[in-house]
């Protein structure tokens, strides 16, 4: 994928990741294969909100403005862990990492939006049809084994395999909640900034194996493997990304949820403006930050 965008000559392109050897490996291959784009790396770890802040002020710090941000990093494990801020681990690590990284950004990113046409600003956060399997528990959102409101259990029909007997903790379960506050993420995104030319949407690349499969066990890879009847490559996942970022022909087209580089409907859960609104303030609590969106309106 970033090849691809380095393709067409951006200003400045920033590559964010915590493993630093990985994206010297990257930029050394954009600057042979394209020597006249500007290509930075940045040190970026999801799970930890004071990574996540010193690489917003060093990005921060590079650029005026942001026209483009693609939040694309996960990950996905069979056992309950914890950040070392006290979040599940698949929640810090994939909705609250991308929220703060994505407001400490904000500023930026509006700078961008006053100067170009609406919706060419954007905001993309890599979601996966897994955001079926769970809402957003705000009873218990780091799976303690709260007693949850009837709106929040997942949905019925799932594989029993998806459960442990006795364990309060889903792997699967984890991982849908999370990609359910990637897709309400875009969806509050855009309905409070949209407006001012700020668009955000979601997007499930297909069924592809990566390094997000990297903690499953045997048996949990079996269940991922017999959930897709067409496995993409990773030039194939990423096509939906790109027409996320860039293709025009997405303003003429309602929606903010993206599959097979087209729009499509999201859960019924992962689609009501109130709910996102909930999640947002359940973001900032997690955060210890309160993001001000009339001020960004106003910039």
């Amino acid at each position: 994928m970033a090849l691809s965008i380095a393709s067409q000559q951006p200003a400045l392109l920033i590559l964010a990741s915590r493993t630093l050897e990985k994206l010297d490996a990257v930029a050394k291959q954009i600057r042979e294969s394209f020597p006249g784009v500007t290509v930075k790396a940045v040190v970026l770890d999801l799970s930890s909100q004071k990574s996540i802040r010193r690489a917003a002020e060093e990005v921060n710090a590079l650029v005026e403005r942001v026209d483009v941000l693609i939040n694309n990093a996960g990950i996905m494990i069979p056992e309950r862990h914890l950040t070392e801020d006290g979040i599940e681990l698949q929640f810090g690590t994939n909705h609250v990492g991308p929220f703060l990284f994505t407001n400490l950004l904000l500023e930026k990113i509006m700078k961008a939006a006053e100067t170009s046409p609406s919706g060419e600003t954007r905001v993309v956060n890599v979601t996966s049809a897994g955001h079926r399997i769970s809402p957003v528990r705000f009873s218990d959102y780091n799976f303690e084994g709260k007693d949850l409101a009837p709106e929040e259990k997942p949905p019925p029909g799932l594989p029993a395999s998806f459960f442990k007997d006795g364990e309060a903790y889903s792997g699967f379960v984890a991982y849908g909640q999370s990609k359910t506050a990637n897709v309400l993420f875009s969806v509050y995104l855009t309905e409070r900034l949209g407006k001012q030319g700020l668009v955000s949407y979601s997007v499930h690349p297909g069924s592809i194996w990566t390094d997000l499969s990297r903690h499953l066990d045997e048996e949990t890879t079996k269940i991922i493997g017999a959930t897709g009847d067409f496995w993409k490559s990773q030039d194939q996942g990423a096509a939906t990304m790109l027409v996320a970022a860039f293709d025009p022909a997405l303003n003429q087209s309602p929606g903010s949820y993206l599959s097979d580089c087209q729009v499509a409907p999201a859960a019924e859960h992962a689609t009501e403006v109130a709910t996102a609104e909930r999640l947002w303030h359940l973001s900032e609590e997690l955060v210890g930050e309160k993001f001000n969106l009339d001020r960004q309106s106003r910039l």
